[in-house]
């Protein structure tokens, strides 16, 4: 079973369950509101915001913050949802980084420790990605990790300003997980 207490780190960050104490300091991160463009919620908007965090508080998904170990800043936040313990499969997503953190080996060292997480503590089958098919910063990140593309549902997600977003899937499979925690320059 999930533990909604853990904490995950590594030399460059720490991901530790959201609190409410942090929606302040996310607010801020999270102001520009170009961030959300491929988002579902507009994480500029404090009741988006607080909306966004609610299944966190309400033990639905563990939702981390992510702490630059270097500045003690949260600089984003990362998920861990939809987990079907009978099927052994898990989601990562509800990810994003405030813009002066992107492209700088925060996003793979986050997906790194959870995955580690997902197949070596709670061994998993299947652990599943998935972003808006337009999204191509996203889509070279998941590749760039060795997910394995599945495909897209079509006009899946509704989206922020009422867009309907088409979702492309990826996925790691626990007989993959070796190879990929080989290959990958984490």
């Amino acid at each position: 079973m999930l533990d909604f207490n853990i904490q995950l780190e590594d030399d460059k960050v720490v991901l530790r369950p959201l609190s409410r104490e942090d929606i302040g300091e996310l607010e801020e991160l999270a102001s520009d509101p170009d961030l959300w463009r491929y988002y579902t919620h507009d994480l500029s908007q404090r009741e988006e915001l607080e909306a966004w965090c609610l299944p966190a508080f309400l033990s639905e998904r563990l939702q981390f913050v992510v702490v630059d170990k270097t500045s003690g800043k949260i600089i984003g936040s990362s998920a861990l949802g939809n987990f079907s313990p009978r099927d052994g499969r898990i989601e990562i997503g509800w990810t994003w980084l405030g813009k002066s953190y992107q492209g700088h080996g925060f996003n793979q060292s986050m997906k790194k420790l959870m995955l580690t997480y997902c197949f070596e503590s709670l061994g998993l089958e299947r652990v599943e990605f998935k972003t808006d098919v337009l999204n191509m910063a996203a889509r070279k990140a998941l590749r760039n990790i060795n997910a394995i593309e599945e495909g897209v549902l079509r006009s899946h997600t509704l989206m922020t300003k009422g867009r309907r977003r088409d979702t492309i899937y990826y996925s790691i499979l626990k007989n993959e997980w070796e190879f990929v925690k080989r290959e990958n320059e984490w």
